[in-house]
């Protein structure tokens, strides 16, 4: 049973970088074809996709944030990272981590979610 969950800062302020972790236990991120999504949700909104990096390490990323997302990640530790610059509040949302197969359609494994909130 692959799990996933995400971790960081609940408060974030404007301007500074929105960083979460997401640690995946059952599961190698870089097992054939396995891509791994930040997703987003913001309050009242519907859920927006940030970006993903791949089982092999590249990286594919929303146009609207692609100028401001970084999504890395750590294969000794089985994670991966979304960095999120110049925050607003309009950032503000619920963050989940999530793993699709062979592409970006359908994803099979989500974290919880986590609530960042941009304030000052």
């Amino acid at each position: 049973q692959v799990q996933l969950q995400e971790s960081g800062p609940g408060l974030v302020k404007p301007s500074q970088t929105l960083s979460l972790t997401c640690p995946v236990s059952g599961g190698s991120i870089t097992t054939n074809y396995y891509y791994w999504s930040w997703i987003r949700q913001p309050p009242g909104k519907g859920l927006e996709w940030m970006g993903a990096i791949t089982y092999s390490g590249s990286t594919i990323y929303s146009p609207s944030l692609k100028s401001r997302t970084s999504i890395s990640r750590d294969t000794s530790q089985n994670q991966f990272t979304l960095q999120l610059s110049s925050v607003t509040p309009e950032d503000t949302a619920v963050y989940y981590c999530a793993r699709s197969q062979y592409g970006l359609n359908g994803m099979d494994y989500w974290g919880k979610g986590t609530l960042v909130t941009v304030s000052s």
